[in-house]
């Protein structure tokens, strides 16, 4: 046995007794801030949850006793949550954690979208209001908070990371413009997302992943898994990429028997997109500093370029229509992070021209992207197909990462701009604000291409911007 599988035997040993070894231990792919192993161990199986070290726990709001006391609370209320069986201690040397009841069901949510069971957008509305329907006696203590202090903390971390994205300060802005009133507060999943649900045959089996939960506005959780950053490829489907709107609303009303505001919906959908590209270029100073060398937080930290797209198709309603209906500028790929004034609008074509592309004729050398083509169809075909588990995983991580390293030198873009992201932040700038609308749009749709080229609001603002 490896050293770790010696160390999850004698920490399951010491909870059951017995002398049973653990069998078939794999790690789960993906969980980019937790680790979760799958084990059998007496003819059982279970899962543990940890954070091998005291410095991935660093900066977080509480520990996993505070996240085991939680699931514990929702799961004897009736949620489905998983069962907690045992909390790691420090004498089983495996950093902290619990080891859950192992739930048969699926997870992925492409398989999960493909053909979503029947009931399922009835299903979230339900376990969405049972979740808020914990009593806070059974709680233990936890951190309670509204939509401003989120949004400080979120406009903290954004300066943090640099406070040069223009679109991510123009959602700020806005969210600062519409700060919905005070409400009492529930207990929120925090990340409740296609991703962190587990469906069956019978509809949905399992909420994970509860590092996030925290008191407050119920709308929070309603919005938060409708990004579309969240919806795999489903854009058509904003409700969690089930279903639509309008009849998660009417069954989260029926379940929980609170009516959904529209309004204070759409502030968090908002706010949850830019949280979500926070998040990413936060994935990158993690990744900077050592604390998580990993390939798969470098590659999160691209994903920042959906969130922006996302945005500006979310906030765009509410600049004058002039500007709605001003066409995306043309601007060259290659000089995109040159600051240039603000221009006629362009066609759909020239649009389109301006988009990085892979058709390119190259001569003598190698070139650097045909090198990064080369080393990503090597481990296409040589690597990936015998890799298994967590590898396989990262493998196609990997050649995610070359295929975006392969656009950008063929014709990338850069959309920091510091001096024009405080224009915006301090209200300088703004959607009113002739062309800029415009600007943005074509800086945003180049920097996605390069970064994201299948992800699916791509196509859908193309479409909706250049014609």
């Amino acid at each position: 046995m490896t050293d770790f599988t010696t160390l999850v035997c004698a920490f399951v040993r010491r909870i059951f007794g017995g002398s049973a070894e653990v069998e078939n231990l794999t790690r789960l792919t993906g969980g980019a801030n937790m680790e979760s192993w799958s084990f059998d161990f007496a003819g059982h199986g279970y899962v543990l949850r940890r954070s091998p070290s005291a410095e991935m726990m660093a900066g977080r709001v509480y520990g996993h006793d505070i996240e085991a006391a939680v699931v514990r609370a929702a799961f004897m209320a009736g949620v489905k949550a998983p069962e907690i069986i045992a909390e790691v201690q420090a004498v089983d040397n495996l950093g902290t954690g619990y080891m859950m009841r192992r739930v048969e069901a699926e997870v992925n949510p492409a398989k999960i979208l493909a053909s979503p069971p029947p009931s399922l957008l009835n299903d979230f509305a339900r376990e969405l209001a049972a979740i808020h329907a914990v009593s806070r006696d059974t709680l233990p203590a936890l951190p309670e908070a509204g939509a401003a202090s989120l949004l400080t903390d979120l406009k903290t971390r954004f300066l943090l990371f640099g406070g040069n994205r223009p679109v991510m300060a123009l959602a700020f802005r806005w969210l600062e413009d519409h700060l919905p009133a005070p409400v009492d507060a529930v207990l929120l999943h925090g990340d409740f997302r296609m991703g962190n649900i587990m469906v069956d045959t019978g509809g949905l089996a399992a909420v994970l992943d509860w590092e996030l939960a925290h008191l407050g506005d119920r709308h929070q959780d309603l919005a938060f898994g409708c990004i579309n950053s969240w919806r795999f490829g489903y854009i058509d489907r904003p409700a969690f990429g089930i279903g639509q709107m309008e009849a998660f609303f009417a069954a989260y009303a029926c379940e929980s028997g609170h009516s959904v505001d529209a309004g204070r919906f759409r502030w968090w959908l908002v706010y949850a997109t830019l949280w979500w590209g926070v998040c990413c270029l936060q994935m990158t100073d993690i990744w900077r500093s050592g604390a998580d060398s990993g390939l798969e937080r470098a590659v999160i930290g691209r994903r920042a370029s959906e969130t922006e797209v996302d945005l500006l198709m979310l906030l765009e309603e509410d600049a004058p229509i002039a500007e709605q209906n001003r066409h995306p500028e043309h601007r060259s790929p290659l000089a995109a992070d040159v600051p240039e004034p603000y221009s006629k609008p362009q066609s759909a074509d020239e649009m389109q021209a301006c988009m990085p592309k892979s058709q390119v004729h190259y001569v003598g050398e190698t070139s650097a992207a045909e090198l990064l083509n080369a080393l990503a169809s090597w481990i296409e075909t040589d690597i990936k197909p015998h890799a298994k588990g967590r590898d396989r995983f990262m493998a196609a991580v990997a050649v995610n990462a070359l295929g975006i390293l392969k656009r950008e030198t063929e014709g990338g873009s850069s959309i920091h701009d510091k001096l024009l992201s405080e224009e915006l932040l301090s209200g300088g700038k703004s959607l009113a604000t002739p062309n800029l609308l415009a600007q943005l749009k074509a800086q945003s749709l180049q920097k996605l291409a390069t970064d994201q080229p299948k992800y699916s609001a791509l196509a859908v603002a193309l479409q909706k911007w250049t014609h």
